[in-house]
């Protein structure tokens, strides 16, 4: 008994003799206010609760209610600010490279690479975003990518039976979508092998990166070794393609024929990997989830059938959509933002100060982690009117926006912002247009959002779907 007093008493004045150091020390250095939580712990498991639920808001709503806009926490093993301010977060997406740089848990490091765009840095990393802004910008998708956007959206939607798990079948469209794209391969039993594989990939980036502890991490890990090899084998074969003068029109084909000098082989299977990662999993969900919010908005729903049956009359059965009709899409557009602006699959971004910053009056000590919250923002009632409710008529005339536009980034911003933005949007434009022309549906069954560790749908969204007309590839 009295061993245990001993104990209860001097761990009780260890985290006593924390908490006022931790508070000293915030006072000090003029840090932000907010709780770094437990010892070690912090608030992470605070956080993952949250994000497990259907109502994530909570976790950053109450701490902006007691500390503003910009407040400190402790997760994944780091002290870290958090901002829900535009403006603070346009500095930093802004200043990447200069006072800030890209981190993120080791969990995501390790399965993705070092030399993917996500984590690269520097010189290196400007050359490959250039790439690839080059490469999915305006005038490709228009003159290279539409016709297989519309092909592969046609022949899968075609494959679809009475009932059908959407969020699985989007899934399988973006991933043959970024196959071809990037390396000029059609669906087929090997595409579908490697896909399974990215599964299991993705799986893993929000687990403990400890193979002796989580078994998700292990078959991650097994399964990354398992795609990179298989990249391997094409981006080899493709290189000595490559040197007999044989080109193909892709990614891969871009990054062979770089004018500021070639790519190892192990730099352009991270960057595929990479790729293929955010090209398959954002845009999938995004694909889901505006349906399911069209699906609870049947206003929406009609005014956006009535957009694409439109385009489709002045067109027979079968042809195509060219870039005329994806630019005659003017409430799609609206549906598009908007989704992105409350689904928010990308909620925000970390990373790490690389000297000690001055903003907002606060100071955020050098090797500090921050995490610039989208999310927050888009879901904020001070910079969207109504901000938790779907609607896409705001965007026509901004009349349901209420700050500037540095409150909308969906797709990040500065340096790092993404490369595919406008590829995503023509993704879902095409696929929306083919499925409310072809299929009416109803939901088989209730399906809930959850947050952790993505953004997805509890039950993958179940489907009942009745074609209204043939769609021929």
């Amino acid at each position: 008994m009295a061993l245990l007093f001993s104990f209860l008493f001097w761990g009780s004045l260890s985290a006593l003799i924390f908490i006022i150091h931790r508070k000293s020390q915030r006072q000090r250095l003029r840090l932000p206010p907010g709780n770094l939580g437990l010892p070690f712990l912090g608030e992470t498991l605070q956080l993952i609760s949250a994000y497990k639920t259907e109502n994530p808001e909570p976790f950053i709503d109450e701490r902006v209610n007691r500390f503003g806009p910009l407040f400190i926490t402790h997760v994944f093993g780091e002290p870290t600010v958090f901002s829900v301010d535009p403006e603070t977060n346009r500095f930093i997406l802004q200043n990447e490279g200069k006072l800030f740089e890209s981190s993120y848990p080791s969990s995501i490091s390790n399965l993705l690479g070092k030399h993917s765009l996500l984590l690269m840095k520097g010189i290196l990393h400007k050359r490959m975003h250039s790439l690839t802004m080059r490469f999915a910008n305006s005038s490709i998708i228009k003159d290279h990518l539409l016709v297989d956007i519309d092909r592969l959206v046609r022949l899968n939607l075609n494959s679809w039976t009475d009932r059908v798990l959407l969020m699985d079948e989007a899934k399988k469209i973006t991933f043959e979508l970024s196959m071809k794209q990037l390396m000029s391969f059609d669906p087929g039993e090997w595409t579908e092998s490697l896909r399974k594989e990215y599964m299991l990939v993705i799986e893993g980036f929000f687990t403990l990166p400890l193979p002796i502890f989580s078994s998700t991490y292990k078959r991650a890990i097994q399964a990354r070794i398992k795609v990179a090899e298989a990249l391997s084998l094409i981006v080899r074969q493709r290189r000595r393609e490559s040197e007999e003068g044989e080109r193909k029109n892709d990614m891969l084909g871009a990054l062979f024929a770089a004018d500021d000098g070639g790519f190892s082989d192990e730099e352009i299977v991270d960057f595929l990997v990479a790729l293929l990662v955010a090209g398959y999993e954002t845009t999938s969900t995004i694909m889901t989830l505006a349906v399911k919010f069209l699906t609870e908005t049947p206003i929406a729903l009609a005014q956006l059938k009535e957009e694409h049956e439109g385009i489709r009359a002045k067109k027979i059965e079968v042809e195509s959509l060219e870039w005329s009709d994806y630019k005659s899409m003017p409430f799609t557009q609206c549906v598009v933002n908007e989704t992105l602006r409350v689904a928010n699959i990308i909620g925000g971004v970390f990373r790490r100060a690389m000297t000690d910053i001055n903003i907002k009056g606060y100071k955020i000590p050098k090797g500090w982690k921050v995490f610039a919250s989208f999310r927050a923002v888009h879901l904020d009632h001070d910079h969207f009117k109504d901000a938790r409710t779907f609607n896409p008529w705001r965007w026509q005339s901004n009349s349901g926006t209420v700050s500037s536009g540095n409150a909308f980034t969906p797709f990040g911003g500065g340096p790092r912002l993404c490369p595919g933005y406008e590829l995503a949007r023509v993704e879902l434009s095409v696929f929306l247009h083919h499925l409310v022309t072809s299929f009416s549906w109803t939901p088989a069954e209730e399906d809930k959002l959850v947050f952790f560790p993505t953004t997805r749908t509890q039950k993958r969204y179940p489907i009942n779907v009745q074609r209204r007309n043939r769609v021929k590839s």
